[in-house]
């Protein structure tokens, strides 16, 4: 009754009173659960092992609680445990027990071990597909995710909201918006995507595939929005460019009063301000944030205000912002105020800048490459030869840039200097020729 009902201490109290012995499997299940429901991953773990001391028959049950709870602590060593117990006793790896698995794996940021456990299971509902899919959206695989759908479509499964909304996902981060409009027509064909965050799905796919127009009519249909709806459509606006819509936007649904902003929703009010350049309705939001909603401002809205303030040429500003900052800033905050450096020209500033994001990222070569671009745009080439020539030799890494295209609705991947694909020559000729037309233009490469 005390789990049930969200007091898992005093549940734990009645369980150490009950005399030695006295407490079988379904009582430390009950524990188990009852830390899980009010959120104590890390004290269901610590009950799980109290358990196995105890010498205290585990059961499918107690193995998927242990499951769930190194799932949200990202503890594999303990889902591997839980793993082997399941071979060991023999107790087979059924829809449930594989879900449980998979979800795990995934959190835990193992996506092949996920994967092999996918696919040695001999029989697989909705919710294994789904899990998969989860799984590689999660972890920036959107391209297997997206490959995983079609293959459930071919033997047959047929997708819930949840896998729609995951693929509609993995379909905006890579800006795949034919793939994503079928995965649209196929709610529509099978009498899907009728949920609420099947709906938030698609408005965030449109906005981050360019097409808002479509987002904003999905937006205008919805007969209840929750935060997240609001909030997808403002982000929408805003990366889109359209500033003054996401502002009023904001403004209509504070008018409203129905649903109160979040953290996120203020990211990208302060987005679109950045992008905007509306450096007085930045700060007036910023403060409001605090002042009027009780929310303390993340690294990313601190991160925001130094691109406003880098935006609008007030480097000391900015600079001064980020000294007088609660919390310690990031690469991203550094990175934003140096960015600012190299459009002003600032040189001296920029070297400090560089320094900070050398000591947070030693191994990487961001912010030298950054500076070198600053002196590169002040003329002064001896010391981008001088910056540029030991980075080799001091072991930096660049991670190659990467991106994908969509064509056909079939979905290209490209890394800096790729020479994978099959059409490596016709594409590089291609980007030859536009190369020697914007020279003959007189554009600067």
């Amino acid at each position: 009754m005390y789990s049930s009902c969200s007091y898992p201490a005093t549940a734990r109290l009645v369980l150490d009173s009950a005399p030695q012995g006295a407490c079988d499997v379904v009582s430390w299940n009950t524990i188990i659960a009852g830390y899980l429901r009010a959120g104590m991953p890390n004290k269901a773990l610590q009950a799980f092992g109290e358990m196995a001391k105890e010498q205290v028959r585990l059961d499918d049950v107690t193995l998927l609680n242990a499951l769930v709870a190194s799932a949200r602590t990202g503890t594999v060593k303990v889902g591997r445990l839980c793993h082997a117990l399941v071979v060991v006793n023999g107790v087979g790896i059924n829809c449930h027990m594989g879900s449980s698995l998979i979800s795990m794996y995934a959190k835990c940021g193992l996506a092949e071990d996920a994967r092999k456990v996918f696919d040695g299971m001999h029989e697989r509902n909705v919710v294994c597909w789904t899990s998969m899919i989860s799984g590689y959206t999660q972890l920036g695989k959107f391209k297997e995710a997206v490959e995983l759908f079609r293959d459930m479509q071919i033997s047959g499964m047929k997708a819930d909201d949840a896998t729609i909304a995951t693929v509609v996902s993995s379909c905006a981060q890579m800006g795949a918006l034919d793939l994503g409009c079928y995965v649209h027509a196929y709610c529509d064909v099978h009498g899907l995507g009728k949920e609420l965050s099947v709906k938030n799905s698609l408005i965030d796919m449109y906005s981050k595939c360019g097409d808002i127009k479509k987002a904003y009519e999905i937006f205008s249909g919805l007969t209840k929005r929750d935060v997240f709806s609001w909030t997808a459509m403002i982000m929408g606006f805003a990366v889109n460019g359209l500033c003054g819509e996401a502002l009023d936007l904001f403004a209509q649904m504070e008018g409203e009063g129905k649903v109160i902003p979040s953290e996120v929703t203020f990211l990208g009010v302060l987005t679109s301000c950045s992008h905007g350049g509306l450096l007085e309705q930045g700060y007036h939001h910023f403060q409001r944030m605090s002042t009027v909603y009780n929310l303390a401002p993340r690294i990313e809205h601190y991160g925001c205000m130094v691109d406003l303030l880098g935006r609008a040429k007030l480097l000391a500003e900015a600079s001064q912002f980020i000294k007088e900052m609660p919390i310690a800033p990031d690469v991203v905050v550094w990175r934003s105020l140096l960015f600012a450096c190299r459009a002003c020209g600032e040189v001296g500033l920029a070297e400090y800048v560089a320094e900070r994001i050398l000591e947070l990222e030693p191994k990487k070569c961001a912010g030298h490459v950054l500076l070198s671009n600053v002196y590169a745009t002040t003329s002064r080439w001896v010391d981008v030869n001088k910056l540029r020539t030991p980075m080799d030799g001091i072991r930096m890494s660049k991670q190659p840039g990467c991106s994908f295209i969509e064509v056909d609705g079939c979905v290209h991947e490209f890394f800096a200097g790729d020479e994978s694909h099959l059409e490596t020559e016709a594409i590089y000729n291609i980007l030859l020729g536009i190369n020697e037309l914007l020279v003959a233009e007189s554009f600067v490469i």
